[in-house]
Parts: C-alpha cells; structure tokens; sequence
C-alpha cells in the first residue's frame, strides 16, 4: 500500500497502533464521512501532524483498516484449520473462528460494508481478494478429498455469504450465547441441503 508508511521504531509502531484503534472507533461510532482526522488524533492523543507522518490521507487509513481485517480474519481462520484434514471439521472451525472474530469486533461489519458507499472499488476487491483465495484452497481440496465438484468461485461466494449473514445474525442483530449449535446447525445444511 503506497500511501502507507510503515514505522520503524517501537515508539513508531505503538503510535500507528494508537491511530489505528482511534480510527477504527471512529469510523464506527461517526462513520467514514462523519469522522475527522482531527477526530481520530485527539483520541489517539497525538497531534494532528502526527497522522500524516504513517498516512497520506483519511481514506488511506480506511483501506488499511480493510486490509488489517482481511489478514487478520484470515490468518486466524487458517491457524484454527491448519491441522484439520476433514474439509467439512475445516468448515465447521473455519465459520466458528469467523463468527467470534466479529463477535469481538463490532466494528468489522460496519467499517467492511460502508466501503460500499466510500468507494465500491474497495468493497469489490475485499470481498474478491477473499473469494479468490477461498476458491484456490476449494479447488486444492476437490483434487484430494472434501468438497463436491462445484465451481469453486461459486462455492466460495456460497459460503462466504452464509458466513456473512449468519454473522449479523448472530453476532451483530444479537448475540448468540451458542455460536457452536449456530455453526453445528450451518453444517446440518449444509450437508443435508435444502430440499427434500
């Protein structure tokens, strides 16, 4: 990301942290169009400047915002995975790992989907850098054991959007006390389908 510039020094890493979590709280709390960068350097406590010296701008800091969530989700969907064979185990740990990371950051959803309405460019490439990756592991998978022989981009997109609402549902709407029954219940579905 070109408008980014990485820190270098610990006291430069704590800073970026400091705006990151400043701004990611302001954009859910004001929204993008709502929050100023003044906004998210009184909270970080650093001065206005500050913010320029790791970012070109307000919306280079949301884009990076979106990137952090992308690597995070993913990364720590992978590391619950990595030692599973079972592609539907994979699956079902997979939407469990999903569902508690929004669950525990409300402001993933709001930051995620406003992009739309930022600059739909940004909502297009999040959702299909994650379906391209999600669809190379499918197709890996249907050449040695698990997944039928579907498109896998389609799969993907299938499951991506059973993940993304069932997380509003019952992470966002309101809280489930049993994310576990919620992503058993997915898994019944899915295996069973949805017809008679």
């Amino acid at each position: 990301m070109s408008h980014i510039k990485r820190p270098k020094t610990k006291r430069g890493r704590q800073t970026f942290q400091a705006l990151l979590h400043a701004a990611e709280h302001q954009f859910y709390k004001l929204g993008y169009h709502g929050a100023t960068i003044k906004d998210i350097t009184t909270e970080a406590n650093v001065g206005l400047g500050t913010f320029y010296i790791y970012f070109h701008d307000k919306k280079s800091c949301y884009q990076y915002l979106l990137l952090s969530y992308s690597h995070l989700i993913r990364s720590q969907i992978a590391k619950r995975i990595e030692n599973v064979e079972n592609r539907q185990e994979a699956e079902r740990l997979g939407l469990l790992e999903f569902l508690e990371i929004v669950r525990d950051n409300q402001s993933i959803y709001h930051i995620i989907w406003e992009s739309l309405y930022i600059d739909k460019e940004l909502f297009v490439d999040y959702y299909s850098s994650f379906a391209e990756n999600y669809a190379k592991n499918i197709s890996k998978n249907q050449n040695e054991t698990g997944y039928r022989d579907y498109d896998p981009e389609v799969m993907a997109y299938v499951l991506m959007g059973i993940s993304n609402f069932i997380g509003l549902r019952y992470t966002l709407f309101s809280k489930s006390d049993d994310l576990e029954e919620v992503v058993d219940e997915v898994l019944k579905i899915l295996e069973n389908g949805i017809f008679k």
